[in-house]
């Protein structure tokens, strides 16, 4: 049976992969890195096959599927990161998503994004309320490696830090009011933050590069360099800020 909306076909197959990957946690046959390395694989498999399926003339890109350059003359491609945050999905921790976004002529149109840790799925095109900011700010930033460039700015704002795990984890915290700012300028990739940039579209938030630029997708060279998130009423300041930062610490 083919599920003719783009965005049930989305959220369907995100919570599904969701719990693949919990069931193969379950299993107690893998641990540390291997259970990670099973869980990519498989999750991987039933994404892919599962869009090959329900959509043979789309493109597909995935983190765990080798480039097939046939996309880039495609209008409408798949992004998919099947585990966004292995390192916690393989400590057992909740901050760890699946992604299943669609991009079309570049634009990240359509997203869901999984958090199997806390059986929820969230999807750009049924918005919700994003709860409104308190008095003091709060950043997610990496729990191992944050950012200079986000701590600068997080110090300018007053903001708090908030320490998090994957892509997709941060992103979600500001919709389920859990942070306010997500700065990145690390270095990601775009499955990392396709579906939820396009999510974070759908409910009225502010995303794109921290030069202000749009974030474009289904490009050859697959890096994303940086990335912003935050509330409409926010993004200015924090615009500014960035680009008030000295060379270096850009």
């Amino acid at each position: 049976m083919t599920i003719q909306n783009d965005g049930d076909l989305a959220a369907h197959l995100a919570e599904q992969a969701g719990k693949i990957l919990l069931q193969v946690r379950a299993s107690g046959v893998f641990g540390g890195k291997a259970l990670g390395k099973a869980g990519d694989q498989t999750a991987n498999q039933f994404l892919v096959h599962a869009l090959r399926e329900q959509r043979p003339n789309d493109g597909l890109l995935s983190e765990e599927e080798k480039d097939n350059a046939e996309r880039l003359s495609q209008s409408r491609v798949w992004i998919v990161d099947p585990v966004d945050g292995t390192r916690e999905y393989g400590e057992e921790r909740q901050d760890w998503a699946v992604h299943v976004g669609l991009a079309v002529d570049g634009r990240p149109a359509l997203g869901a994004v999984a958090l199997p840790g806390c059986d929820v799925v969230l999807r750009s095109d049924r918005p919700g309320e994003v709860p409104a900011a308190p008095e003091v700010l709060r950043m997610v930033v990496s729990r191992t490696r944050p950012a200079r460039e986000a701590t600068e700015v997080a110090q300018k704002l007053g903001a708090e830090l908030v320490p998090m795990g994957s892509a997709g984890a941060k992103a979600m915290a500001i919709l389920r009011g859990e942070a306010d700012i997500y700065l990145h300028s690390g270095g990601q990739y775009e499955w990392d933050s396709c579906a939820p940039v396009a999510v974070a579209l759908g409910w009225g938030l502010h995303a794109s590069r921290i030069d202000g630029s749009p974030l474009v997708y289904n490009q050859a060279d697959v890096y994303m360099p940086d990335l912003l998130i935050c509330r409409k009423e926010h993004a200015a300041r924090i615009l500014a800020e960035v680009a008030a930062l000295t060379p270096a610490a850009r």
